[in-house]
């Protein structure tokens, strides 16, 4: 029996199903403020369960990428309103996510020119940010050598990210989703190969732990445990991100403690699907048995595998992310068992106006498929 589209209470925000939409840059907003299309964008996707937005920096420090919305200045929080305003007008549901890229961002992107940060001097060297090649022309260029954030500065950065969830709440934001994932900032710091700090924020796990946790501390302190999830990659190799030394003991240790703590979700990514290469055997069936709050899972789910998985009961939503650019309406056709459009690639990033943005079409449903729906 299905359950994908079974209604789920979310930490007592009802969501209608467990249909959510992933996190999807799409470099859309020259100015980093959102627009009415942006706001249409959203709306025309608020069927899924729970919507979470694009990685936004939580400062003009935490970018990587040109033309990303982010959540740091009056005006942001005045367009991200309009967006919050339109998706609830639907019924939905969203969080925003809360993003620092560390070392993968550019110095013609950084306050100042200055070198980008993160948790030690280890340059990113097999992967591209989108920035400036040069005054007045954008492109990917090789990421610039970070410098080490000083002790004071990982604390500040944290009153960062509760800067920005105070201002994500005031948006009318369901909740925030931390940004832990994917070879950014705090990933950056999980990772002993490139954590090369002596202070309380480097060595040990649990010292590599520390940022994130006290961040997530934090944050559950200024808008409540039940407004705050978290996304992680465990074994992530995307963006420069090597194996590690200690990487199983890492996670699993991370599964605990998160577990201790009150919290909206956990946000697996696997980054291609949950059987991804380099996912140990068994290590879904591990977190949630050491982790028991929400999980949702993401990387690569078809229908029939995230109808799959949540049957195992190791995973409790399942988020869709490149689907979702081109059927706004996935969850009715997934429902129906309507044809899915396919998306066109050159569009996903960096296009000004509405095209491979807002102009996919919902499904137009014949008379024949009424019938084998019913």
């Amino acid at each position: 029996m299905s359950k994908l589209f079974n209604s789920y209470d979310l930490a007592g925000l009802p969501l209608a199903n467990r249909v959510v939409m992933a996190p999807m840059t799409r470099t859309r907003t020259p100015e980093n403020i959102p627009s009415d299309l942006t706001a249409l964008y959203y709306a025309q996707r608020a069927s899924a369960g729970l919507i979470i937005t694009e990685g936004l920096p939580v400062s003009d420090e935490g970018r990587g990428y040109l033309y990303t919305p982010g959540l740091y200045t009056d005006e942001q929080v005045e367009g991200w309103r309009k967006v919050t305003d339109a998706v609830h007008a639907k019924g939905g549901k969203i969080f925003a996510q809360l993003w620092h890229v560390g070392r993968l961002s550019h110095v013609s992107l950084q306050p100042g020119s200055g070198a980008p940060v993160s948790s030690g001097e280890v340059p990113a060297t097999k992967t591209m940010v989108y920035a400036w090649v040069e005054p007045g022309k954008e492109g990917p260029v090789l990421p610039s050598k970070p410098r080490a954030l000083t002790t004071a500065e990982v604390q500040r950065v944290t009153q960062d990210f509760v800067s920005s969830a105070l201002r994500a709440i005031d948006a009318g934001f369901d909740g925030v989703e931390v940004m832990a994932a994917n070879a950014f900032l705090f990933d950056q710091f999980l990772s002993s190969k490139l954590n090369t700090r002596t202070d309380q924020y480097g060595g040990s796990i649990a010292n590599r732990q520390r940022f994130l946790l006290e961040t997530i501390d934090a944050l559950a302190d200024a808008i409540g445990g039940e407004k705050v999830g978290v996304r992680v990659s465990p074994f992530g190799r995307i963006y420069d991100m090597d194996a590690f030394e200690g990487e199983a003991e890492a996670w699993e240790s991370m599964a605990v403690a998160l577990n201790e703590r009150t919290l909206s979700f956990v946000h697996l990514n696997y980054q291609t699907t949950i059987s991804a290469a380099g996912t140990p055997t068994g290590f879904g069936a591990a977190f949630r048995k050491a982790y028991k709050g929400t999980l949702i899972g993401a990387g690569g789910f078809t229908q029939d595998l995230a109808e799959a998985e949540l049957a195992k009961g190791e995973l409790d939503l399942i988020a869709f992310g490149t689907a979702f650019i081109s059927n706004p309406d996935l969850v009715e056709r997934m429902q129906n068992g309507w044809p899915l459009a396919e998306p066109d690639r050159s569009t996903f990033y960096g296009v000004v106006g509405a095209k491979g943005y807002t102009d996919y079409p919902v499904y137009e449903a014949k008379s024949e498929d009424l019938v084998s729906a019913n």
